[in-house]
């Protein structure tokens, strides 16, 4: 699995602003789990997962997604820190 830097801190909180959804498409296997999990917000798109939109504002599904996805291909950021709030590592 590829290596991400880690978060800075812990659970994101919901007053923070936008949120960056960021999807590795060469990484991603296509499983549909982070479509399931975070309903409107991805899609797929030639057989991989797709944002819907890159800016987002927060929701817990998003980082859910992110947490759930087998090949690490999601990851959310915070817009005005960069800070990445999912994957946890």
């Amino acid at each position: 699995m590829p290596s991400r830097p880690a978060a800075t801190s812990g659970t994101p909180a919901p007053d923070r602003g936008q949120w960056r959804l960021e999807v590795d498409r060469l990484a991603c296997a296509g499983s549909g789990l982070c479509l399931a999990t975070a309903h409107g917000r991805l899609r797929l798109d030639a057989g991989r997962a797709r944002a819907v939109a890159e800016l987002t504002e927060p929701d817990a599904r998003v980082v859910d997604a992110a947490e759930i996805c087998p090949m690490e291909a999601i990851t959310v950021r915070d817009v005005n820190t960069g800070e990445i709030l999912a994957p946890r590592l």
